[in-house]
């Protein structure tokens, strides 16, 4: 449509210049046309001499409005900004109300799928020999210690052997370090190192989208042999 109303102005512009630059020329016509210009049918439809000598100035005062309309148009979108109809765009996928949430339970699920983390604690296993409980732990152990090496980088607080001395700077973070016995004065501090501490500095859990927005995900799913 803007594209139709830019030719539309154009062809009134080009007339109306032409008709400015020839107002008031004489034209020379070809002899036949002098029979029809003569009949009384054409007379009837000659303007007036007082129209005739305004039609210059009402040509240039429609090739102004006409240039006005033009520019009008082009600028029409600039000043809009954006067009009136936009291309639709694929929604992404939205994460879950309970993010942090479902991403607890997804590793959760993963310690169980991989090391059975969950039958073990969830277990009574007073029930049990110490051997077999024994021998389910190292299970347990060896499933839940490659998660870990997965989705963490684990290494110690502290360098350095249990039972063995150290130092505590007196800028250490409050969150890596546990001060046990009596505290006088002021850090750094001196003492014997009972636990190295964990820390890591990088996690790669994944990123749960949304499957169904009113529960959590399942930890395990529930197992049914058919026959």
């Amino acid at each position: 449509m803007r594209a139709v109303s830019i030719i539309a102005v154009l062809l009134l512009l080009a007339a109306n210049a032409v008709a400015l630059l020839l107002g008031g020329k004489a034209f020379v016509l070809p002899p036949a046309w002098d029979a029809y210009l003569a009949s009384p049918v054409v007379n009837r439809f000659v303007l007036p001499p007082t129209v005739t000598i305004i039609l210059p100035y009402v040509a240039a005062a429609t090739l102004a409005l006409g240039l006005i309309a033009l520019l009008g148009i082009l600028t029409t979108r600039r000043a809009g900004g954006r067009p009136a109809v936009e291309a639709v765009r694929p929604v992404a996928a939205q994460p879950l109300p309970q993010q942090a949430e479902a991403e607890i339970v997804s590793f959760l699920a993963t310690l169980q799928a991989k090391g059975r983390l969950v039958d073990f604690l969830m277990d009574d296993i007073n029930a049990y020999p110490d051997a077999q409980v024994g021998a389910a732990a190292r299970v347990v152990h060896a499933g839940c210690k490659a998660v870990l090496n997965d989705h963490f980088r684990i290494h110690p607080v502290r360098e350095g052997a249990e039972g063995s001395k150290v130092t505590v700077p007196a800028d250490y973070p409050a969150d890596e370090y546990r001060l046990l016995g009596k505290i006088s004065g002021q850090a750094p501090f001196s003492g014997v190192l009972v636990h190295h501490g964990w820390k890591t500095d990088s996690v790669k859990l994944p990123t749960i989208l949304r499957g169904s927005a009113d529960r959590l995900p399942t930890i395990a799913p529930a197992e049914v042999e058919l026959k």
